[in-house]
């Protein structure tokens, strides 16, 4: 592996946010492109640092290479986890790290983390049906999709539906 995880830096939450939006954008997962509300969400890593845990891939010179956030139990950055669960939310890796296995580490630190938190026995997440690569992640790592738990984040767009995952710990 050349690169590692860790926590990441406020002075990197620009730069990490500026790879997650851009990732989504990229990838066709924000219905209103450059307009979507949801956007500015992704961007705002300093936010979600200040509610949750969010980690970082760098290479060996210490350059970005994606990200995601861990929800260690409900709360104000959860969207899905319950009592018991933590979250994974904003999961994205540079196009051009890609294929280097950032993404299935991400995620792997993310179920240690969950392991850790005491009383949390599941970790959960929410996905777009277009996220094929981060669905053959998690289903490598052993997570199994939880249709009745999937939802629309748009209340005025019911058909755009998030797919869920969990993963028993």
């Amino acid at each position: 592996m050349d690169f590692a995880i860790r926590a990441v830096r406020a002075e990197e939450h620009e730069a990490l946010g500026e790879i997650i939006a851009q990732a989504y954008l990229a990838d066709g997962l924000l219905a209103f492109g450059e307009a979507d509300w949801y956007l500015g969400e992704l961007r705002d890593v300093a936010k979600r640092a200040a509610a949750a845990e969010v980690l970082a891939a760098v290479d060996g010179e210490g350059a970005l290479l994606g990200g995601v956030t861990f929800v260690p139990s409900p709360g104000p950055m959860a969207d899905l986890a319950r009592e018991g669960e933590a979250e994974i939310r904003m999961l994205a890796v540079d196009r051009a790290a890609r294929g280097r296995g950032v993404g299935e580490a991400l995620v792997r630190a993310c179920v240690e983390r969950a392991r850790g938190v005491e009383g949390c026995v599941r970790i959960v997440l929410s996905t777009q049906r277009a996220m094929h690569g981060a669905h053959r992640i998690y289903e490598r790592l052993g997570f199994r999709r939880t249709p009745e738990r999937d939802w629309s984040p748009v209340e005025d767009h019911p058909e755009f539906v998030l797919l869920t995952y969990g993963l028993e710990l």
